[in-house]
Formats: C-alpha cells, structure tokens, sequence
C-alpha cells in the first residue's frame, strides 16, 4: 500500500469511529486528539481495526507512533506495503 492509501484507510477508520467529525481539515502534522473529540476506547478502536483488517499487532508501547495523521503512515508504511485487507 502507498502512503496515500494507507491515509485514506485510517480516514475512514476514523469516520467509523468520529462519525460527526469533519474529517475534510484534518491537518496531518497536528495530534489527532487536538483535533476530534477522541478518547483512549476511541484510539484502541483505531488499533483494533487496523488489527482486523490487515492482521497486523501494534504493541502498546508503539502506540506513541499514532499520534498525527503523518506518523501514523510513516508508522504503518512499512507493516502495510504488501498488505490486502483481510
């Protein structure tokens, strides 16, 4: 998966999860908890869907890797690059 794609994944994750949040001014670079009303269910949501899509396992102590929208592509570049959805 390109990192273009693997945004548009976690964008529709999060619309899933936030769906009255508008999503179309998320900047990238800014912690998503700065900017949605997420809580920690939330963000484990966020975990357990990437889990049950693409079978991958994100330990907690990486779960500080999840904090923007670009470290989280950076993150999951590579755990994803030859991912197909479950």
């Amino acid at each position: 998966m390109t990192a273009e794609q693997i945004r548009q994944v976690v964008l529709d994750i999060l619309a899933r999860i936030a769906p009255d949040e508008d999503l179309s001014d998320l900047n990238d670079a800014e912690p998503f908890r700065d900017q949605m009303e997420l809580d920690s269910m939330d963000f484990l949501d966020i975990v357990m869907e990437l889990r049950k899509m693409y079978r991958i396992q994100i330990p907690e102590e990486d779960y500080e890797n999840l904090v923007t929208m670009s470290s989280t592509v950076s993150f999951l570049t590579p755990l994803l690059k030859d991912a197909t959805p479950a």
